[in-house]
């Protein structure tokens, strides 16, 4: 099974093997929830098979869905399932992927997959980092509204005290703090250096500026998501003082990240994060409204079509939940034409366009139904 990462997005972007087979399916980790999963997933390649009979022989379509079908007997699958699973199968290409987030069923054969679920479940805008920080070692981890996952952090990013400071690391502070120290320590602990809360401060402090300073550079910087911090409340204030990070927001979790699970921790990032993932929101819709009143939006799909094979389109918002069965016929003319889903050319509209305006250097949004600025399932905001 995969993780999902926007190089498997991109990875299965790039696919040129029609037909490309994609399954999304609801799944349940307990059992005996989790028996009715198998089921759900024979009735979807079921559904494959209708939509590639239409195109293929008899043995062609076998050989397409053999790999799909092989599924059905993995015990390891079925036994470790989540909240939702994305199965993609073409020609030379086989991918499982796990999700934290349970997904509407669809079964869609086309001559691209279906990616539009994964975006929006990758989507930076409710993305973020978590900073799990104590005075002994960091945890990072990567959260969204639905799950928080820690990250196997780089070599050059110190994991603990001792890895950032090694030899400017106080021996006292490494001694008593690590390890507890022993009776009769006391006069090691001065050195003639001051206390042992003055060097842990010293220690803390740079500890600290090394550790923002390395998260930035590896993480932040790179993927552009918001950074929470939690740690302590008497250590909050001496990161924000070190740190340099303009991805850091204010508000933290004031919490030993050590003493919460993950899933804790995940609620209590979600409710720093929501506010700010809603501002992001209300921001982009609010230029959307500006755009189409100047003449530089549209939320009508045959306009927006020919803007995005044009490359004019700077950001594109779609409906999560929908799908619209038309097929974008000439990449030149932006030319569009009503089809049915089960034809086995056929993708969803919102998805294509989006693949589309990702390929021209345009930003995608997928949005909730409640959030979208218009019925159509699509609103796009022009270069020009």
């Amino acid at each position: 099974m995969e993780l999902l990462t926007k190089e498997l997005i991109e990875e299965l972007l790039s696919a040129d093997q029609s037909p490309c087979l994609s399954i999304y399916l609801p799944t349940h980790q307990k059992h005996p929830e989790n028996l009715q999963d198998i089921i759900l997933f024979k009735n979807l390649v079921q559904q494959l098979e209708e939509s590639l009979m239409q195109k293929y022989s008899s043995g062609e379509v076998q050989k397409h869905l053999e790999p799909v079908q092989a599924l059905v007997d993995n015990d390891h699958i079925w036994n470790h399932t989540l909240d939702g699973l994305a199965v993609f199968s073409a020609k030379g290409l086989f991918k499982v992927v796990r999700l934290h987030k349970s997904v509407e069923a669809l079964a869609m054969v086309a001559d691209s997959f279906h990616t539009k679920p994964l975006r929006q479940y990758l989507q930076s805008v409710d993305h973020f980092h978590l900073l799990g920080l104590t005075l002994h070692d960091i945890r990072l981890f990567e959260g969204n509204r639905h799950s928080l996952t820690e990250v196997e952090l780089t070599d050059d990013t110190p994991k603990t005290i001792t890895e950032a400071l090694g030899d400017e690391l106080t021996e006292k502070h490494s001694t008593v703090d690590s390890y507890g120290g022993t009776g009769g320590s006391s006069t090691a602990m001065h050195h003639g250096h001051g206390g042992k809360k003055e060097e842990t401060e010293k220690d803390a402090e740079r500890f600290f500026r090394m550790v923002a300073g390395a998260i930035y550079e590896h993480y932040s910087k790179p993927s552009g998501w918001p950074l929470i911090l939690a740690a302590l409340p008497e250590h909050h204030n001496l990161f924000q003082r070190v740190n340099k990070n303009p991805l850091l927001l204010s508000k933290g979790i004031a919490i030993n990240p050590s003493s919460v699970s993950p899933d804790k921790l995940a609620k209590m990032a979600w409710e720093i994060m929501e506010p700010e993932y809603n501002l992001k929101l209300d921001s982009t819709v609010a230029r959307f409204e500006q755009a189409r009143a100047n003449g530089k939006g549209s939320d009508d799909y045959k306009e927006v079509a020919v803007a995005a094979v044009e490359g004019r389109v700077d950001t594109l918002l779609v409906e999560a939940d929908r799908i619209i069965p038309v097929r974008i016929t000439n990449l030149v003319t932006g030319n569009t034409q009503k089809k049915d889903l089960i034809n086995p050319r056929v993708d969803d509209l919102l998805d294509d366009m989006g693949e589309l305006v990702i390929k021209m250097g345009g930003q995608l949004m997928v949005l909730p139904t409640e959030k979208m600025p218009s019925e159509t399932g699509l609103a796009a905001i022009f270069r020009y």
